[in-house]
C-alpha cells in the first residue's frame, strides 16, 4: 500500500508541474527607443532605433518590423531597416520587440515612423515619368509636364545607382512633341550583381516651383535592345534559310526573336516567334560563330520574299519581357519583278491614249453617222412627192385651155 501511495504522488506533482509549465504565459518585451527615419541618396529610406529600455535579460531580442497595411514583414536581429522607394507617397514603419523569430509570438507594442512627400503642389509634379535602359548603353526618361506648371518651365533629372559615388545631373534634356526626355550614360559593368540593383531618378525644376517627382528602375527591367542585323538569305528544298547576329551586349539566350516574311506574289505577311534559334543544320551557309539562324518552311524561290527581324528580352535573364526592338533592315530574296517591262509599260501606255484621243477627234464626225445614222425627215418627203404632183397638174391645166382658146 505505500509504494502505490508513493507512485500516485509522483504522478500529481508531474501533473501539476505539467499545467504550470503550459499556463505559464510569455513575457512581452518593452517597445523600441528612438525610432528614426533618413533619406540617403535619392529614394534609399533608412529606419533606425534602439533596443527596448528594461528587457529580459534572458531574451535574445529580435525586432518584429512591417510597412503600411502589414507589407513586407520581417523579423531579424539588426536595429535598422532600409529601403528603396519613390518618395511620391507617404511611407510608414511599425516596429516591435520580442524574444524570437517566431512570428505567432506576440511582439511589443508597435512604434511607427512616417516620412511624408516633398512639399509642393501634387498638381504640379510631372506625370508618366518613366525610364528604359536602351541595349544596356544608355538609359532615356520620358515626363510630361504637370497639370498646374508653366509652359516654360526648366526641369532637371537628377539619377543614382550603386555604382555612382555621388548622384548625377543628366544634362542631355530636350523634346518630344508633348513629352520631354533626357538621356545619360548607363553602361553595364562586369561586376555580377550589377543588375540586382537599381536606377533612382529624380525630376523638378530649376526655380524649386514644382514639385519633385521620383522613381525607381529595376536595371532587370525596361530593357530595350537594338535591332539585330540580317546576315544572309537562302534557299534550299522549298524552306527559307534566314541567319542574323544579335546585337551588342546581350546573350543569345536572354533575347526571344521575332521573323517577318513577306511575300510580294501571294501578299502574305507572315511572322515567325522564335525562342531558341540554333545554326545546327548544315544548310546554313558560311561562319557560323555569333550568328543566329532559323529556318521558314514552305517558301516560294520564285517569288520575291522580304525578310525582316526584331528581338526582345526574356524572363530567363530579365523580368521584363514586353519592350520589343525595332525592326532590323529588310533583306530580300527570290525573283525580282522585271522593272524594264513595268516602266516601259507606264511610258507606252499614255502614248497610245493620246494617239486614240487624236484618232477620234479626226473622225469624230464620220463615227458619229456610222454610230447614229441620220432619220429621214417625213415632211421633206411628203413635200417632195406632193409638190411634184402639183407642177403636173399645173401643166395638163394650162394646155387644156390652150386648146379651148384655140
Amino acid at each position: 500500500m505505500e509504494r502505490p501511495a508513493r507512485l500516485c504522488g509522483l504522478w500529481v506533482l508531474l501533473l501539476y508541474a505539467g499545467r504550470g509549465g503550459v499556463a505559464a504565459p510569455a513575457e512581452s518585451q518593452p517597445p523600441v527607443t528612438n525610432l528614426s527615419v533618413s533619406v540617403e541618396n535619392l529614394c534609399t529610406i533608412i529606419w533606425t532605433w534602439n533596443p527596448p529600455e528594461g528587457a529580459s535579460p534572458n531574451c535574445s531580442l529580435k525586432y518584429f518590423s512591417h510597412f503600411g497595411n502589414k507589407q513586407d514583414k520581417k523579423i531579424a536581429p539588426e536595429t535598422h531597416r532600409s529601403k528603396e522607394v519613390p518618395l511620391n507617397e507617404r511611407i510608414c514603419l511599425q516596429v516591435g520587440s520580442q524574444c524570437s523569430t517566431n512570428e505567432s509570438e506576440k511582439p511589443s507594442i508597435l512604434v511607427e515612423k512616417c516620412i511624408s512627400p516633398p512639399e509642393g503642389d501634387p498638381e504640379s509634379a510631372v506625370t508618366e515619368l518613366q525610364c528604359i535602359w536602351h541595349n544596356l548603353r544608355y538609359m532615356k526618361c520620358t515626363w510630361l509636364p504637370g497639370r498646374n506648371t508653366s509652359p516654360d518651365t526648366n526641369y532637371t533629372l537628377y539619377y543614382w545607382h550603386n555604382s555612382l559615388g555621388k548622384i548625377l545631373q543628366c544634362e542631355n534634356i530636350y523634346r518630344e512633341g508633348q513629352h520631354i526626355a533626357c538621356s545619360f550614360n548607363l553602361t553595364k559593368v562586369k561586376d555580377s550583381s550589377f543588375e540586382q540593383h537599381s536606377v533612382q531618378v529624380m525630376v523638378k525644376d530649376n526655380a524649386g516651383k514644382i514639385r519633385p517627382s521620383f522613381n525607381i528602375v529595376p536595371l532587370t527591367s525596361h530593357v530595350k535592345p537594338d535591332p539585330p542585323h540580317i546576315k544572309n538569305l537562302s534557299f534550299q528544298n522549298g524552306d527559307l534559310y534566314v541567319q542574323w547576329t544579335n546585337p551588342q551586349n546581350f546573350q543569345s539566350k536572354c533575347l526571344s526573336y521575332e521573323v517577318e516574311v513577306n511575300n510580294s506574289h501571294a501578299e502574305t505577311h507572315d511572322i515567325f516567334y522564335v525562342e531558341e534559334a540554333k545554326c545546327q543544320n548544315t544548310e546554313f551557309e558560311g561562319n557560323l560563330e555569333g550568328t543566329i539562324c532559323f529556318m521558314v518552311p514552305g517558301v516560294l524561290p520564285d517569288t520575291l520574299n522580304t525578310v525582316r527581324i526584331r528581338v526582345k528580352t526574356n524572363k530567363l535573364c530579365y523580368e521584363d519581357d514586353k519592350l520589343w526592338s525595332n525592326w532590323s533592315q529588310a533583306m530580300s530574296i527570290g525573283q525580282k519583278a522585271n522593272q524594264t517591262f513595268y516602266i516601259t509599260t507606264l511610258l507606252i501606255i499614255p502614248v497610245i491614249v493620246a494617239a486614240a484621243v487624236i484618232v477620234l477627234l479626226l473622225y469624230l464626225k464620220r463615227l458619229k453617222i456610222i454610230i447614229f445614222p441620220p432619220i429621214p425627215d417625213p415632211g421633206k418627203i411628203f413635200k417632195e412627192m406632193f409638190g411634184d404632183q402639183n407642177d403636173d397638174t399645173l401643166v395638163s391645166t394650162d394646155y387644156m385651155g390652150y386648146k379651148i382658146d384655140f
